[in-house]
């Protein structure tokens, strides 16, 4: 097996950084997916980039709305995660709930945050939402306290407006 391209971004790498490993990721995925319409194919592929270009994300994956107000887990990359989540619980159902980001520093400070693993401590979670549905939210673990800011919102916010359009 050959070393990746480029080495995974590390916990605490500058703006900069992040967004140039952000850029690359996004130019990966516009040509993996170019002809893809199959949307369990396309988050699987998403997953895929995201967790291996990043160091700092121990658990990158989907879940899906399967019925009215509940996720189901989607494709991921990590330790096994939650299999439902209510819309009425935790940082995932917080996100599909309000249909907004959620960027939380420190898990354990989140009102009703659900431990899928004992070993997270920082989380970023974006709605995919189309024609008014959420379509699922993106959810990115990470071992490492206050491991997101604002460049990861930026960036994961756009790929997911971009997947929801697409495949909304």
């Amino acid at each position: 097996m050959s070393a990746p391209l480029h080495p995974p971004i590390p916990f605490g790498a500058s703006s900069d950084a992040k967004t140039e490993a952000y850029e690359r990721v996004a130019l990966s995925i516009d040509a993996l997916l170019e002809d893809e319409n199959d949307w369990v194919a396309a988050m699987s592929t998403v997953v895929c980039e995201l967790h291996h270009a990043f160091g700092y994300f121990h658990w990158t994956g989907f879940y899906r709305t399967i019925a009215p107000e509940l996720l189901a887990v989607g494709p991921y990359q990590g330790g096994h995660g939650c299999l439902r989540i209510p819309f009425a619980k935790g940082v995932c159902g917080a996100a599909a709930r309000t249909r907004e980001t959620q960027l939380v520093p420190d898990v354990e400070a989140f009102p009703g945050h659900i431990a899928c693993s004992s070993s997270t401590r920082s989380e970023i979670v974006v709605p995919l939402v189309a024609d008014d549905r959420v379509l699922a939210v993106l959810d990115v673990d990470s071992d490492d306290p206050a491991a997101f800011d604002e460049t990861d919102r930026r960036h994961l916010e756009a790929l997911c407006q971009k997947l929801a359009a697409r495949y909304g």
